[in-house]
């Protein structure tokens, strides 16, 4: 039996019936489609969406937005379930590259389909199309190779089966899911052909737990008995494998404090006291600490960033030993760690069952505990700092995170806030705790935050959003208020690019380029006075409600007033540039400072470079 449809038809009818099960619950694998329409897919694709009412589409206005807010959603729902993307050809395609990019190395699933030049390339060259005169089988489609974990062009309508299937193996496995890209020639999408009916059949996907070599989780179990300071460092996977209470009763049962990496913030919750909280380069001073002396780290779904590792700093134990749970080869062999290759929650319940009663010794539990405590008091001391001119950032994340319900979502990207929030934040759930950190990408911000409120609709979202970060990408405020989901967004001014101006500062750069100033007619450089952009009324020129604020007091009130709101409402606020959170213990990120320079500043910043590359290490000893 076949079916004669148009390749673009084709493919969103099978699309629309995709499932994905694990642990017995099975759902749609994908929630609808997002896109902007161009000369390149409005024909194609776009009668396809319109006749195929059942897969819906969401109108939005920024492609690299509408990408960040199919990953949010994705991310929210444990990568079970996520958009596809349609765009042009041309900027539309181009535009979503980097957000292709973030979803990538966080491991988001996320299916792109940008138009495509004429297969039969009989009008070439076509508006938007990108020209080589070396060959005539490339496009500027070809830059999504490198961001995608799959990626194919569909010159025939026959070959459209072969990467249907193909983009939804990647697309659902644990271990090598991100970005599918499917370049869609304009002629292409169009032709039809007769597709084998079972094409269009219900399909469910089994989302696999698959286990360890049993040699490894024996030489796991001996290496744990061994060791006398082991910590586990938790990433987005212990949360993705919905592991969280499996990890609690593990670290109480065997005497092993968890840390968090910023996906991994959330494992557990703030007020367990084997709860350390970040670790690295922001992370506490207690989970610093106890990495310092650290002869056995357990890495639970973990990539090991540099934030992560304080650029390899973070471990100072030369004999320290590295345990790596993941399903992904790449990661588990990780610091030449014994790579158990698995699933994290069925993992660890096999090595909790073989250790049987054991624990770390009663010194050791006691230590963890008073450090879990004494950052517990430096934490509650920095959110309320009562400072009498405009707030600082610390102060603004303590109001928003002791007002915001236990289910509620805070969600973050770039800038100074995610190491705040990486350090003080009080998670109270697992999914209450959202940042893209893989890629830090400014402008993720606003449009992630769409994703996660349709993700959730239940669970109020509040989006902290710096200035330059908000001008990067606020259009989607229209589509959240288009679409009924609404979100709150902390926008806070701090008159430019905050936190690379530190990071400059700090080695001796002086925050160089960095201020959102006038250019100064005598010097010719960007130190003249502030510029007067009103962030507020753009806000409110979108649609947004919007509460501009001074002072903790009137923040506070506004935080009320936006919970009452029923559309998406922007809470604006002013803070003190220059009030920024140190490090805690070993707390280094490797920036290269130049060898020489005439300044002082700079100068001394190497020195101090030259110090803590000298603390830095491989990691490569063999088990």
């Amino acid at each position: 039996m076949t079916k004669k449809l148009t390749v673009a038809q084709a493919l969103i009818i099978f699309l629309k019936n995709q499932y994905v099960k694990r642990d017995g619950v099975e759902n749609p694998f994908f929630a609808g489609c997002f896109g902007i329409f161009g000369h390149g897919n409005v024909v194609g694709l776009g009668e396809a969406l319109k006749e195929n009412k059942d897969f819906k589409y969401y109108q939005t206005r920024n492609e690299q937005a509408m990408v960040h807010a199919a990953a949010a959603f994705s991310k929210m729902k444990n990568r079970l379930q996520t958009f596809a993307c349609t765009t042009s050809i041309g900027p539309g395609a181009t535009n979503m590259i980097t957000a292709a990019a973030s979803a990538t190395i966080n491991r988001i699933p996320v299916l792109l389909l940008p138009g495509d030049y004429f297969s039969k390339r009989t009008a070439s060259p076509l508006l938007q199309q990108t020209e080589y005169a070396f060959t005539q089988d490339m496009s500027a489609n070809d830059c999504f190779k490198p961001v995608s974990k799959y990626w194919d062009r569909i010159n025939r309508p026959e070959q459209l089966v072969s990467a249907l299937l193909e983009s939804m193996r990647v697309l659902t496995s644990p271990s090598e899911t991100g970005v599918v890209t499917l370049a869609l020639p304009h002629d292409v999408q169009a032709e039809a052909f007769d597709y084998p009916s079972e094409l269009f059949e219900k399909r469910c996907w089994q989302i696999q737990r698959n286990l360890p070599d049993e040699a490894l989780i024996e030489k796991t179990v001996n290496k744990i008995k061994k060791a006398s300071n082991p910590m586990i460092v938790a990433g987005g996977g212990a949360i993705y494998s919905g592991s969280e209470s499996v990890i609690k009763e593990f670290s109480e049962k065997h005497g092993i404090p968890v840390t968090e990496t910023f996906a991994g913030k959330g494992t557990l919750h703030y007020s367990n006291p084997f709860n350390l909280g970040g670790i690295g380069a922001t992370g506490t001073k207690g989970a610093n600490e106890i990495a310092k002396n650290s002869d056995l780290v357990i890495g639970v779904g973990t990539r090991y960033g540099d934030f992560t590792t304080a650029s390899k700093s973070v471990w100072q134990n030369k004999n320290v030993e590295f345990i790596n749970i993941n399903v992904a080869e790449f990661d588990a062999f990780k610091n030449s760690a014994i790579p158990l290759q698995g699933d994290a929650r069925e993992t660890l319940k096999i090595i909790s069952h073989k250790l049987e009663n054991h624990s770390t010794d009663k010194g050791y539990l006691e230590k963890i505990k008073a450090l879990s405590r004494e950052w517990d008091d430096i934490v509650s001391k920095i959110y309320h700092t009562d400072d009498p001119e405009r707030p600082v950032q610390s102060e603004l994340l303590g109001a928003v995170n002791e007002f915001m319900d236990e289910k509620d979502v805070v969600l973050c990207a770039a800038g100074s806030a995610p190491g705040d929030l990486h350090k003080l934040w009080r998670t109270k759930n697992s999914k209450g705790f959202h940042l893209e950190y893989g890629n830090s990408c400014m402008g993720y911000e606003i449009p992630g935050g769409l994703g996660v409120k349709m993700a959730d609709p239940s669970r109020e979202v509040y989006v902290i959003c710096g200035d330059a970060s908000y001008l990067m990408l606020p259009s989607d405020i229209i589509t959240s208020i288009q679409e009924g989901y609404k979100i709150t967004i902390i926008l806070i001014n701090n008159e430019g690019y905050a936190s690379i101006g530190g990071l400059s500062q700090s080695v001796g750069g002086e925050g160089f380029g960095t201020h959102f100033k006038y250019r100064n007619k005598k010097t010719g450089e960007l130190d003249g006075d502030f510029l007067p952009v009103d962030l507020a009324k753009n806000a409110e020129s979108l649609g947004a409600t919007v509460f501009k604020t001074e002072g903790i007091n009137e923040f506070n009130e506004a935080l009320i007033k936006a919970k009452q709101s029923d559309k998406t409402t922007v809470i604006y606020v002013e803070t003190i540039r220059d009030r920024k959170l140190s490090g805690y213990a070993y707390a280094w990120w490797e920036v290269p400072v130049p060898e020489i320079s005439n300044s002082k500043e700079v100068r001394k910043a190497r020195e101090d470079y030259d110090k803590n590359k000298k603390n830095q290490k491989s990691y490569i000893k063999p088990q």
